[in-house]
């Protein structure tokens, strides 16, 4: 009799394992290799067959997602329609994500009012014969409070110069090169008090960058002055709006 029986050991040196199959060539197990890449989601279920979870049943989505992972509802932002004339891909802002893996979006616009202002006496000095000569100056530090995006900068400036003017005598008052007030005594007796609030609302002709500061000065000039007038009182004042968006 010829036995036709071979032994396990003679056929297993004629196996080897392939993609995705492990071979153990000691005792002869083949079973499935399982990747440990991560997001393999491949597993070996209860009853020994191989196992992908249906995504549709193990993604959970909350505010601001939609979907449930399957082909035909991907997971994505739950977003609505863009409602205004401009175009989104010029004129949308971003969305960010910061170091706690939060989303962001961009900073909010930043709007600042600022008053400074100072009042100085003077011992009855004699108004200037040149017209806008400058007879003091005021200036102040003003910084962006906005430290992500550069502001543009509106100012509201006042001077006020009390004087005296003396029968027949004459005075002009301004900011910088502006003469913006002229009186002159045409009566008998001494003006006394003589003053008028010039105001200017100006944009300024620089920018701020992102909690940068820079100088701004307010010069008081007086002119024309004439027949003994003089100045013994000046009154500054700025405001300063500070806009970022």
């Amino acid at each position: 009799m010829i036995s036709a029986e071979i032994p396990c050991s003679d056929v297993r040196a004629c196996l080897s394992a392939g993609p995705g199959i492990n071979l153990d060539q000691a005792t002869g197990q083949i079973s499935a290799h399982l990747s440990g890449q991560a997001g393999n989601n491949v597993s070996v279920g209860p009853d020994g067959g191989l196992l992908v979870p249906t995504a549709g049943g193990q993604v959970l989505t909350g505010c601001g997602l939609s979907g449930n992972g399957s082909a035909s509802a991907p997971v994505k932002a739950n977003t609505q329609a863009w409602p205004y004339a401009c175009n989104v891909d010029t004129f949308g802002g971003g969305v960010y994500c910061d170091s706690q893996g939060r989303l962001r979006s961009e900073p909010r616009g930043m709007i600042s009012f600022t008053n400074y202002g100072e009042s100085r006496d003077y011992n009855d000095i004699p108004v200037p014969a040149a017209q806008n000569t400058v007879i003091d100056s005021f200036s102040v530090t003003i910084t962006n409070p906005d430290t992500c995006r550069p502001a543009k900068v509106f100012t509201e400036r006042e001077i006020d110069v009390w004087m005296v003017l003396p029968a027949g005598a004459g005075g002009g008052t301004g900011q910088g090169s502006d003469e913006m007030f002229y009186v002159r005594n045409t009566g008998t007796g001494s003006m006394v008090g003589v003053h008028a609030q010039g105001t200017k609302f100006l944009t300024e002709s620089f920018t701020l960058g992102p909690g940068a500061s820079a100088p701004i000065s307010l010069s008081a000039t007086a002119g024309r002055g004439s027949g003994g007038a003089y100045y013994y009182s000046i009154v500054f004042l700025l405001r300063a709006m500070i806009i970022s968006l």
